[in-house]
């Protein structure tokens, strides 16, 4: 992919030339101050350049090829394609195959299996040939790894809707799924959101079991063509696996004797379900997988594509489209306006803008018009709880998230406002909603509250990354941090949580980043946050995370994590540097007292040496995460917006101290 930092196509450009090239020893703080100033500035202007007119900002989400080859199989399905489209995917799709002729999920991954499976469907719609050698390469591997008997069972769901897979083998999750009152085992409630709004619409599908007619075969994807689907032995019954195995069979025999009134109330049910969390730009939830399994569905029980409904879903799904100036076609899981958009003003802020500068104005005013003051899901768990708050997407008002909420709060408390009223009186909405998605534990979960149940995870059919949402050290860190700067470090609900953050450290000193790669991205979250609830940097807490910092610190100066690190120890703090990542580990020691000691030195150092010329760093790496390991994403504002912060507070110190109160 050839692409700018913020997301247009260019080559990138020479490094800078500040003061800031020296890495080694012979940098002076003295140096080092110029430079850090230098190129805050540099990036303060890149990114004022990058404003929309609006007020937001938003950088592109790049995932992985699923998203378009999953595209190009709805348009199958519902006889909408175009060669245009087709071809642009498909432009993108073989752009993205590796040597070895697989498609990996992050740059520089392994090979992945279901996203290769995934990828080769799509080009053979687009009519690449299996002779063909990228091609042949492909299934090749895709053969020595199981076939796609050993793909997700997301990919043999859109399989099995061409009759390239058995419906009878993929586990069962039936539409009477919807009549389990929320205290119940396996209500969609103790599902996270992002599941919660995919499994609804895909019980209709799995009830009814569409098969259109598939263009091609795909006999060389097997192992074996004539026993595609080997079995496999059960676990034993005393397991859990076991239990949730069987349980799985029964379902199976379920489907074979459901009463149909029942069945179909179950369906119509879940369609109402559905429809009812459709958003005003007629995507689900601001993401784009609940978005087509809806419209598969609610096609299936007789929606026309040009019922309104429909019209509106199909509408949404072409904005989550980013085009290429060489015609590729590259398709968001999602959109993060308000997310980029309170980072952005944080760094604006933090490296010395001006709090009544039109841009950050702008910006607040963006912000305080996407606020959310109406009941979600949430409320399910939390039913007599005023809403306040913000989603992550432009339009996502069933599912405002803590993350963002918090985020937006720091964000709007660094701008000179016009009417500063109106800033308070959103900050006092989202904060009282905030304290009041607390979990049991003192704990904040991203989307709701206790969201834990261990069940979930278990079924066969889930086996497509994290279902729940427990509660994070980043996200508790995020709200803890708000709290302070609120005034409220002493409130009993702040030092829960600065509790619970202190019994989640590892024993090597860092915390683990469930929405940022990884142990660097939750220790970066963590540690400004106890410091601003009052924890000093000689706490022991500190000292050891400092240390852990230290100790990972690449030779040049900078910070990377792999995304590996989620499954392999070895990985836990290493990989190549990166903008973003040295950025977090700047903030925590920048937070932790250690302004002058020589790791922050070198760091600053890196970050100044890796800038480009126009103000902005280049990062290729995914250092985001949406699952761990399982879904991984490259924010390209990430690397705009975190090396600014870090740089800001170098150069002009912490932001502000949280005010004394309760």
């Amino acid at each position: 992919m050839t692409a700018t930092t913020d997301g247009s196509p260019g080559a990138p450009g020479p490094r800078a030339t500040a003061a800031s090239e020296t890495t080694d020893d012979r940098t002076v703080p003295g140096d080092t101050h110029v430079a850090a100033g230098l190129a805050a500035q540099r990036s303060v202007e890149y990114l004022l350049g990058r404003q929309d007119a609006q007020g937001w900002w938003k950088g592109d989400l790049e995932t992985n090829v699923t998203m378009d080859a999953e595209d190009l199989l709805l348009r199958q399905f519902l006889g909408v394609q175009d060669e245009k489209t087709t071809q642009a995917a498909a432009l993108f799709i073989r752009g993205e195959q590796r040597d070895d002729g697989t498609w990996a999920t992050f740059h520089g991954g392994p090979g992945e299996l279901s996203a290769t499976v995934e990828a080769y469907v799509a080009l053979r719609l687009a009519g690449d040939r299996p002779d063909d050698p990228h091609m042949d390469r492909a299934a090749a591997w895709i053969r020595g790894q199981g076939g796609i008997a050993a793909s997700r069972v997301f990919t043999r769901i859109w399989l099995a809707l061409f009759g390239w897979w058995k419906w009878e083998d993929l586990p069962e999750l039936p539409p009477e799924l919807i009549y389990l009152p929320s205290w119940f085992p396996l209500n969609i409630y103790d599902f996270g959101c992002w599941a919660r709004q995919t499994i609804v619409p895909l019980t209709i599908v799995s009830a009814m079991r569409p098969v259109r007619p598939a263009p091609f075969p795909l006999d060389e994807l097997h192992t074996d063509r004539h026993n595609p689907n080997p079995p496999t032995p059960l676990a034993p019954a005393a397991s859990w696996d076991g239990v949730f195995q069987r349980l799985d069979k029964l379902l199976h025999r379920y489907h074979g004797i459901a009463l149909r009134p029942l069945r179909r109330a179950a369906m119509n049910s879940a369609a109402r379900w559905i429809i009812e969390r459709q958003e005003n730009d007629g995507c689900w939830g601001g993401i784009q997988p609940p978005a087509v399994y809806s419209v598969i569905a609610l096609h299936l029980l007789g929606y026309d594509l040009q019922h309104p409904v429909m019209r509106a879903g199909l509408d949404s799904l072409d904005r989550y489209t980013v085009w290429r100036d060489d015609g590729a076609r590259m398709i968001e899981a999602c959109q993060s306006p308000v997310w980029d958009t309170c980072l952005a003003t944080i760094a604006l802020a933090d490296a010395g803008v001006p709090a009544d500068h039109s841009a950050l104005v702008r910006a607040a005013d963006w912000m305080l018009g996407e606020e959310i003051v109406k009941p979600g899901d949430w409320a399910v768990r939390r039913p007599r709880l005023a809403p306040g708050g913000w989603a992550f997407e432009f339009h996502n008002d069933n599912y405002p998230d803590i993350d963002d909420t918090a985020e937006v709060i720091l964000a709007l408390r660094r701008v000179k406002h016009p009417d500063p009223s109106r800033i308070e009186a959103a900050i006092a909405r989202a904060g009282n909603w905030t304290l009041g998605m607390q979990s049991r534990n003192g704990a904040w979960g991203a989307f709701d509250a206790d969201n834990t149940s261990a069940f979930p995870n278990r079924l066969p059919f889930c086996d497509f990354g994290e279902v729940i949402d427990p509660p994070s050290a980043d996200v508790t860190a995020h709200v803890v941090e708000m709290l302070a700067h609120e005034g409220r470090a002493h409130h009993p609900r702040a030092r829960r949580g600065v509790e619970w953050l202190l019994g989640e450290q590892e024993p090597n000193g860092a915390w683990f980043g469930r929405w940022g790669v990884n142990y660097v991205y939750g220790t970066g979250s963590v540690v400004p946050a106890l410091t601003a609830a009052g924890l000093p940097g000689s706490h022991p807490a500190i000292r050891r995370a400092v240390g852990w910092l230290e100790s990972v610190q690449n030779d040049d100066g900078g910070w990377g994590e792999d995304l590996r690190s989620y499954r392999e120890e070895s990985w836990i703090g290493r990989g190549a540097s990166t903008a973003s990542q040295t950025a977090w580990a700047l903030l925590a020691l920048l937070a932790a007292g250690e302004r002058d000691g020589k790791a922050v030195e070198r760091g600053i150092a890196f970050l100044a040496g890796t800038q480009r010329e126009d103000g902005s760093w280049d990062e290729p790496h995914f250092t985001g995460t949406g699952f761990p390991w399982d879904f991984s994403i490259n924010y390209h504002l990430y690397r705009q917006v975190f090396p600014l912060t870090a740089l800001g507070r170098y150069v002009h110190g912490e932001p502000f101290a949280g005010r004394n109160g309760g």
